[in-house]
């Protein structure tokens, strides 16, 4: 018998107050995929992750992560995930080496392997040792990101969450970044990642999904949405979810904006 989906949802749905955010979706995503979860602002991607790690519980449907339903278990979904939030939220009293061996500490490691996995974590995130000792309110945006991506891999996690990963990064973090989330994907680690810096994930992504208004609107490889869509080989993911989406609008030109002196 084979593995398991790593994450495998059926018409979940949530409402708030009258508003449904995510309105009946259904959908795998096999292990060690890296997966896109694309939408516009307010489409219901957030509430679909925070649903998908155990954060906020369903209205309706089912959601199983690494083989555990997250109402059922949501114990047993924590501790096989990994989540790097869009708004990173941590205790900035600490030094990045605090923080991970806090973090290792809540999943019930040995000291000596949090010591080994830190120190891992920071050589291929390219901290010195004076910046893992430095403490986290001092960190710029970028290293802020990247040792919340620490902490999010330093137990060893079967599925790794990512909600907007590069939002307010350089060109060099978003690099280290990249890296090594595509090593982790080639060790087997399922990739959930949401993003809208499309040209990122049509690189990294090995299939996708669009949600649109809390429902899905495509689901496969970019090859497979181009077909369905009945849209050319060559169109573009930022082309082809802008036609997903229902965003393409007539140009509106802007005829008093020019380089003549006002008056």
């Amino acid at each position: 018998m084979g593995l398991s989906p790593a994450v495998e949802v059926r018409d979940l749905t949530k409402v708030f107050g009258e508003k449904v955010a995510v309105d009946r979706i259904t959908f795998q995503v096999g292990r060690g995929e890296f997966f896109g979860f694309l939408g516009p602002n307010g489409a219901g991607k957030s509430t679909t992750i925070r649903m998908l790690c155990g954060l906020v519980p369903p209205t309706e449907g089912t959601a199983r992560v690494a083989g555990y339903d997250v109402c059922e278990h949501p114990l047993e979904v924590k501790r096989r995930i990994g989540i790097l939030p869009e708004e990173i939220h941590t205790y900035e009293r600490l030094s990045g080496l605090e923080l991970l061996t806090f973090v290792g500490r809540l999943f019930n490691m040995r000291d000596e392997e949090i010591s080994r996995r830190a120190l891992d974590l920071f050589r291929v995130l390219d901290f010195s040792p004076e910046e893992a000792d430095k403490l986290i309110i001092d960190y710029s945006m970028g290293m802020k990101k990247k040792i919340a991506l620490a902490t999010a891999l330093i137990h060893g996690p079967e599925v790794l969450f990512l909600d907007e990963p590069f939002n307010g990064i350089d060109a060099v973090t978003s690099r280290s970044i990249r890296l090594i989330l595509q090593n982790a994907a080639r060790s087997g680690v399922t990739i959930f990642f949401s993003s809208h810096i499309l040209e990122v994930v049509e690189r990294l992504c090995t299939r996708l999904a669009i949600i649109h208004e809390g429902k899905l609107v495509a689901i496969g490889t970019l090859s497979e949405i181009r077909e369905r869509a009945a849209a050319s080989r060559t169109t573009g993911l930022d082309d082809l979810f802008v036609r997903l989406v229902g965003g393409e609008r007539e140009t509106v030109e802007l005829d008093w904006l020019h380089s003549a002196p006002v008056g």
